[in-house]
């Protein structure tokens, strides 16, 4: 039975220009979410809480005692409790009093934390400093049997404590960074930056990063800056480069990679690439011009009737022969 598979071609014509906005491909230094983590406990669980951790145990005798009761002896042992991790990913300028959502995970044996209720729990940068405190009843999806019940969310489990300080419109310089570094993509950006500004304000540092300065006519108006530079549309560059997934059977192929003259036969299928000449006794085989688009191939080689996994064998192949100029990378 012939096997299905996904061919996603991204072969755009010279005559169409892709523009994306710079907001889409760079980001502004220091303009980034910072992501906290706690320990906390979850309570109210029907008997599927942790069996014999003793970090449980410890971590709840300690809260029942600093609530005033005083236990006597051993550790207190519960399954209706489970030690959890909580993490969460704190926005940029988060102010004082906004909440957000937060996803608890079982660190213990517990086997689900359907119906459970987190205690109120400090989250954390990495320098130790607590940003927001937690708490709140867990949403759980799934009835364990396909989908994991030992970790869910809250959402809007955590109430921010403190605002994140950033004097950002009266900064004098800003740096943006590109999501994929390139030095034509950059060139492009910093061109297309100044001449939007009206002056030199922009300059390229390196492939991935662009340096901004303030201009006098948007001085301490940071925000309306970088709305103005965000919305700009830019045509990134891009590699030349071919992504197979074996598994899936995916290929994906981008716009610039081209094929150098070779000829190639796949169990009944031929084709060449060649200079354009053709012999009378060629007359059953597909040719391409030297110079041809990966495009080009895969319209020759779909005529011919190739599958997808022919096709990955293919391109492999002419990758190997060294005439597939472009990064050919396998998933």
């Amino acid at each position: 039975m012939r096997s299905i598979a996904v061919l996603i071609l991204l072969n755009l014509l010279a005559t169409v220009t892709f523009a994306a906005r710079l907001k889409d491909i760079a980001s502004i230094r220091g303009v980034r979410e910072n992501q906290l983590i706690g320990y906390g406990l979850v309570v109210g669980l029907k008997g599927t809480g942790d069996s014999n951790a003793s970090f449980t145990s410890k971590s709840f005798t300690r809260l029942i005692e600093k609530m005033g009761v005083k236990i006597e002896g051993q550790d207190l042992q519960s399954k209706n409790v489970a030690a959890v991790i909580i993490t969460a990913s704190l926005p940029a300028f988060a102010k004082a009093g906004n909440p957000m959502d937060v996803t608890v995970s079982s660190i213990g044996d517990a086997s689900s934390l359907v119906g459970g209720t987190l205690l109120q729990a400090p989250l954390r940068a990495a320098n130790d400093e607590v940003f927001a405190v937690a708490q709140g009843a867990v949403s759980v999806t799934g009835d364990g049997k396909d989908i994991h019940t030992t970790a869910g969310r809250i959402p809007n489990g955590a109430m921010i404590e403190r605002d994140i300080q950033a004097d950002f419109s009266n900064r004098k310089m800003y740096r943006m960074t590109l999501h994929n570094p390139d030095f034509t993509t950059a060139a492009r950006t910093v061109l297309t930056i100044n001449k939007e500004l009206g002056g030199q304000y922009a300059t390229a540092k390196d492939a991935g990063t662009i340096d901004i300065v303030t201009p006098f006519s948007y001085e301490n108006r940071g925000v309306e800056l970088m709305a103005t530079i965000e919305a700009i549309e830019i045509n990134p560059d891009q590699r030349a480069r071919v992504v197979i997934n074996e598994k899936t059977g995916t290929i994906v192929i981008g716009e610039k990679v081209k094929i150098s003259k070779v000829g190639l036969s796949h169990g009944n299928l031929t084709l060449k690439v060649s200079d354009g000449k053709k012999s009378g006794a060629d007359d059953k085989v597909t040719f391409l011009d030297t110079g041809a688009s990966v495009g080009d191939l895969v319209q020759a080689l779909n005529k011919l009737g190739v599958t997808p996994k022919d096709l990955i064998s293919i391109l492999q192949s002419v990758k190997a022969a060294g005439a597939l100029h472009g990064e050919l990378e396998t998933m």
